[in-house]
C-alpha cells in the first residue's frame, strides 16, 4: 500500500507563538494610542496646537498602567508556554496558503517581527520547490542532481514568497529551465526573504547568499542570470552594489538581469501613504491615529523613493515628510545586460489610465528606469525595454507575452 502523503499544515505551533506576541504588542500599542488621545483631548489644545505624548496622571493614568501591566504579565506566560511547545512539536510541509499569509505578514510587519524575535519572521533562504537549500557541495549535489553550470535566480517582490512565482499554472523559472532552445539548460534557484526589512539589509544578505551558493555549486559555474519582480529588483540592485564593494566572485559571473515591474524610482502609493501621516500628525486630536499608519514596515517605506543603500535611510525618521526624498543614485550594475519590463492597465500605448496608473502599483516610467531628470535615468537600452498593455502588476508573473519577451532576450 503506497505511503500516504502527509497533509500539509496551514498553521504551525510557531504561528500561534508569533500571533500571541503580535496580539500582546497590539494591545499595548492600542492602549498607548488611546491614552495619547485622552491626554490631548483633555488638554483642549487648538486644532493645530502642540501634541503631547506624556502619560496621563492620577486615576486615569493608573488605569492605563494597569492595562499594560496585566497584558505584559499574561503575554510573558503565553510566550514561555508557546516557546517551549515550538521546541517540542516539529511540523513539516507548510501549505501554500500558510506560506502566502506568512509572506504578506512579513511584508507589512517584517522588521517588527525581527526586532521582537517573533518566530513568524522569515529567515532569508535559497530554495527549490519551497525547500531550503543547504549551501555545501554535498548537500547541493543531493538536492539538485544534474545541476548545470548556468544558475537562474528568481527574486520575488513585496509581501510575496518564492512559491508565488507559480501563478495560473505558469512559472517563468520552470519554463526557462525546461526550454530546449537553450543549449545549456538553466538550473533554477529561488530566493525567499522577509520583504519587510530595509531593502539594503536584504540586498546585503542576498549578496552573501549568492557568494556562498557559487562557492558550493556542485559543478563549475558558467554564468548567473537573475529575474526579479517588483521590490525584488531593488533588492537585486542593492545586492550587486554590495557585491561590488566586497569584490564578490559572483559579480563577474552575473551576465543578465530581467526586471519585472520594479519601481526603480519609487512607488506613488507609498508616497501618498506617507502624506496621510503628515496630515494626521498636524493636529493633536488626530496625531495618535498616525501611529496606525506607522505600523508599515521599513521595506514598504523604502519603496517611497526606492532607497537601496543604507545611506538612504540611516539616521532618518522614515515617516517624516522629507525622509528618503534624496536617495543616492545607483547606476545599473556594470558588466551586466539589464532588461526592464513594465506593465500598463491601459489597453494600448498612450492610454490616459495607463499613463497615470501604470500597472496599478508601479508607473511605467519607474519600471523602465526613466526619470523626469534625464541625467538620473538608468539608461536601459531601447531594445532592452518593453511594456505590456492590458495587464497589471501581478500579470507580469504569468502572461505568455512576458515570458516570450524574457526568453527572446536571454537567448540573445
Amino acid at each position: 500500500m503506497p505511503k500516504r502523503e502527509a497533509k500539509k499544515k496551514h498553521i504551525h505551533v510557531s504561528d500561534l507563538h508569533g500571533a500571541s506576541r503580535l496580539a500582546i504588542d497590539a494591545t499595548i500599542g492600542l492602549t498607548n494610542l488611546v491614552e495619547t488621545m485622552h491626554r490631548n483631548i483633555s488638554a483642549m489644545p487648538g486644532i493645530l496646537g502642540t501634541t503631547s505624548e506624556d502619560p496621563t496622571i492620577g486615576i486615569t493614568g493608573f488605569v492605563y498602567r494597569s492595562i499594560r501591566s496585566v497584558t505584559r504579565a499574561v503575554g510573558g506566560g503565553l510566550d514561555l508556554a508557546l516557546g517551549q511547545l515550538v521546541e517540542l512539536v516539529k511540523q513539516e510541509s507548510p501549505s501554500d496558503a500558510r506560506e502566502a499569509v506568512s509572506a504578506a505578514l512579513n511584508g507589512v510587519l517584517g522588521d517588527h517581527l525581527v526586532t521582537r524575535g517573533n518566530p513568524m519572521a522569515i529567515p532569508m533562504q535559497l530554495r527549490r520547490n519551497g525547500a531550503p537549500l543547504t549551501l555545501t557541495k554535498k548537500a547541493l549535489s543531493l538536492a539538485i542532481p544534474g545541476a548545470s553550470g548556468r544558475i537562474l535566480l528568481l527574486v520575488h517582490g513585496l509581501c510575496m514568497s518564492d512559491l508565488q512565482w507559480q501563478r495560473n499554472g505558469h512559472d517563468h523559472g520552470a519554463m526557462l529551465a525546461a526550454d530546449p532552445a537553450f543549449s545549456t539548460p538553466f538550473t533554477t534557484v529561488y530566493l525567499h526573504y522577509n520583504s519587510g526589512l530595509h531593502i539594503s539589509i536584504s540586498g546585503r544578505a542576498f549578496a552573501e547568499r549568492i557568494q556562498a551558493l557559487v562557492k558550493a555549486w556542485p559543478v563549475p559555474v558558467e554564468d548567473l542570470t537573475i529575474i526579479a519582480h517588483s521590490m525584488g529588483g531593488l533588492v537585486t540592485r542593492s545586492a550587486c552594489d554590495f557585491g561590488d564593494r566586497e569584490k564578490h566572485r559572483w559579480r563577474h559571473l552575473l551576465k543578465q538581469i530581467v526586471f519585472l515591474g520594479t519601481p526603480h524610482f519609487g512607488a506613488p502609493l507609498e508616497r501618498s501613504g506617507n502624506w496621510v501621516n503628515v496630515v494626521l500628525d498636524a493636529s493633536p486630536y488626530t496625531a495618535a491615529f498616525a501611529r496606525l499608519a506607522k505600523i508599515r514596515s521599513a521595506g514598504i517605506t523604502d519603496l517611497r523613493h526606492a532607497g537601496v543603500r543604507d545611506e538612504d535611510w540611516a539616521d532618518q525618521d522614515r515617516f517624516a515628510s522629507s525622509s528618503l526624498a534624496k536617495t543616492h543614485d545607483l547606476p545599473l550594475p556594470s558588466g551586466v545586460q539589464c532588461y526592464a519590463i513594465a506593465a500598463s492597465i491601459g489597453k494600448k500605448s498612450g492610454c490616459a489610465a495607463g499613463r497615470m496608473l501604470g500597472d496599478g502599483l508601479v508607473p511605467v516610467h519607474s519600471a523602465l528606469g526613466q526619470h523626469k531628470n534625464a541625467a538620473r535615468s538608468l539608461g536601459f537600452a531601447k531594445s532592452h525595454q518593453w511594456t505590456g498593455h492590458d495587464m497589471n502588476h501581478m500579470d507580469l508573473l504569468d502572461q505568455k507575452t512576458v515570458y516570450r519577451r524574457i526568453r527572446k532576450w536571454l537567448l540573445g
